[in-house]
């Protein structure tokens, strides 16, 4: 993160930090100003070339609730040669990785846990990642900033849709936003694919920047995605933030911006090309990862699908065998799930877990 972007997290949340992880917060606090000193490097070094350089396409966006299966889509649409993507690097250090990635990946390899905390899925410098990530470390306000202050008020809720930001603000985050897929198109010139979460309820600010835009919509059994959900932000509070967690109201934040996300996303979906537009089950999709991606690229309407092929069904290999983490789910969640998450179950049910 830089300067700006961590100092004012700071500030916002009253220095809130535990003992316990105030060496953490020592390191942020030590490499903010020297990734803030590195992207004004950057942007004397290659700022011009950034600037001038067209998108050789407009993005793919996939979209779903966290743990619907996002990874492994966005996984297997990057298996294409002429796709890229953000990768954990690049979201480590939007700010300077044109200038840094070569030298420093190979370094800090010994930063970087081998698996994911939440789902023991494997991760790299080079694997896709999320471009929020990117954005926060920017220093843009992002709902991603409550994984360091997991105790207090979840961070900047008004850009979970970006609905109710001013003018400018919006005009900014798009601005960051455009100048980090420009610079991954310095790095790579391919065509950029996306995956976070929270876009699923930004369609409508997405297609203002990007009008020819193509979305590929996951979904998945509600009744694994809320108990999946609530593991994924527990390990991440515990690994990422600089408070030590106590998870109060977690369920309720889970639950209440899920509804919101998809509220967005239904009211935003007749403004998407239907031939710009694909859906898919994540239960087909592990069952059939190939198959379900040559319909995708039909439906999208997308050439090349035989180039893929090959890296698609490779890709879907290495997942042959993986174990998905089981939960119990509670009566009073299994009902909470059932009455809040009602529309999105009519709509893209049923699942074997519903009773």
């Amino acid at each position: 993160m830089n300067a700006s972007g961590w100092f004012r997290a700071l500030w916002r949340n009253r220095f809130a930090i535990a003992p316990s992880r105030l060496p953490m917060a020592c390191i942020f606090t030590v490499a903010s100003p020297v990734n803030s000193c590195l992207a004004l490097l950057q942007s004397l070094v290659h700022g011009r070339r950034v600037a001038s350089t067209p998108l050789v396409d407009d993005p793919i966006f996939v979209l779903g609730h966290w743990r619907s299966g996002t990874t492994l889509l966005h996984e297997l649409l990057v298996c294409d040669p002429r796709h890229t993507s953000p990768d954990t690097y690049t979201c480590f250090a939007p700010n300077h990785f044109l200038l840094t990635e070569r030298l420093f990946t190979k370094f800090l390899w010994v930063f970087l846990p081998s698996k994911r905390p939440m789902d023991d899925m494997g991760i790299r410098w080079g694997y896709p990642q999320e471009d929020e990530f990117a954005i926060a470390n920017m220093g843009v306000p992002s709902p991603y900033l409550t994984l360091l202050f997991p105790n207090r008020p979840p961070s900047h809720p008004e850009y979970v849709d970006l609905r109710d930001l001013t003018e400018n603000a919006r005009e900014r985050w798009k601005r960051k936003l455009l100048w980090f897929l420009k610079c991954l198109t310095v790095r790579d010139s391919k065509r950029v694919v996306l995956k976070t979460p929270l876009h699923t309820c930004r369609v409508r600010t997405l297609l203002e920047v990007f009008p020819n835009a193509r979305f590929v919509h996951i979904t998945r059994d509600p009744f694994v995605i809320f108990p999946s959900m609530i593991h994924t932000w527990k390990q991440l509070y515990r690994y990422q933030g600089v408070q030590a967690p106590r998870f109060e109201g977690l369920d309720e934040y889970v639950l209440s911006t899920f509804q919101r996300m998809y509220q967005r996303f239904q009211e935003d979906l007749p403004s998407i090309d239907p031939g710009r537009f694909c859906e898919v089950r994540y239960e087909a999709l592990v069952c059939d990862p190939v198959g379900q991606m040559e319909r995708v690229y039909q439906q999208l309407q997308l050439d090349g699908f035989e180039q893929a092929r090959a890296a698609m069904a490779e890709r879907a290999a290495r997942s042959t065998g993986y174990r998905t983490n089981r939960y119990d789910v509670s009566e009073e969640a299994r009902r909470a799930i059932s009455e809040r998450w009602a529309d999105y179950i009519r709509k893209y049910g049923p699942w074997p877990s519903e009773k």
